[in-house]
């Protein structure tokens, strides 16, 4: 049976830390499956005794990336043993998966493989010009090769208005149209981004999507200890990378002293702000 973003997250507005791991073998500055893996494990371990609610994986390290048809079996291989160390050290702490460019089928092989709870998809409905490409809308053939694998029970998180593109094509379609059209197209929770990685997104968004759905809504961008507090009311969850990360830097490695520091904060926010929809 499915679960969704609730089963996985029974506390109100979780944080899901974000492990980026090394570029994947092919790609330049790869260096070493074994130390990619220990990497990740010991991030996978700062998120778990700093607090985290949950953790994905992500391979930004392979910029600039390719699409998921350009890719080799190296990469769903090299994912795999990252994504079960992890859950391996995570145990009962939720873990997704996100593949770059839109390697969103990949993503849900790596987690049926490795035991992970979800994966986070790009691309879902609508076309758009991305930084890597076209990205053209994949929620059918995504939803039926989930089905195909027998992978239902793994819930499909997506981007609205995927950062680092252009949206012109969709011009005359505001982002709760999008938002919609996401739920429609069964997507099991939205998130919402700035432009880029480390930029927060505009509050109107927020609401504009919240208005258009009843999906769950996880904040994907520019977040930390300094603004949760001003984002929590528009969100049923934060997905935190950089904040995270030695001073505050994507590529940098997962740093103690600032994942303490926005538990704590994400702490005071489920205290001080109301949970329910805007």
């Amino acid at each position: 049976m499915q679960k969704d973003f609730y089963d996985l997250f029974p506390m109100e507005r979780p944080v899901i830390g974000v492990i980026h791991t090394g570029p994947s073998p092919g790609v330049p500055g790869f260096f070493c499956v074994d130390s990619a893996v220990d990497r990740a494990f010991a991030e996978a371990e700062a998120y778990v005794e700093g607090g985290v609610d949950g953790i994905i994986i992500e391979n930004m390290h392979d910029f600039p990336c390719v699409h998921e048809r350009e890719m080799g079996p190296e990469v769903a291989a090299f994912m795999t043993r990252v994504a079960r160390a992890v859950k391996r050290r995570a145990s009962r702490l939720p873990v997704g998966i996100q593949i770059l460019f839109q390697g969103n089928r990949t993503a849900l092989a790596v987690a049926l493989a490795a035991g992970c709870d979800f994966i986070r998809a790009e691309g879902w409905t609508y076309a758009h010009i991305s930084d890597k490409g076209l990205a053209q809308a994949c929620a059918g053939e995504s939803i039926r090769y989930r089905h195909m694998i027998g992978a239902d029970h793994i819930p499909i998180f997506t981007d609205i208005q995927k950062k680092h593109a252009s949206h012109a094509l969709t011009a005359d379609l505001d982002i709760g149209d999008i938002a919609y059209g996401m739920t429609l197209h069964r997507s099991d929770a939205l998130i919402v981004t700035g432009s880029h990685t480390g930029t927060a997104p505009d509050p109107d968004d927020l609401v504009s999507v919240r208005h258009a759905s009843e999906l769950p809504i996880l904040i994907g961008s520019g977040l930390s200890a300094d603004n949760l507090e001003e984002f929590a009311p528009f969100a049923d969850g934060f997905i935190i990378g950089s904040a995270m990360k030695e001073n505050g830097h994507w590529d940098a490695p997962v740093c103690d002293t600032c994942v303490g520091v926005v538990v704590e904060a994400a702490k005071r926010v489920r205290a001080d702000v109301p949970a329910g929809k805007s």
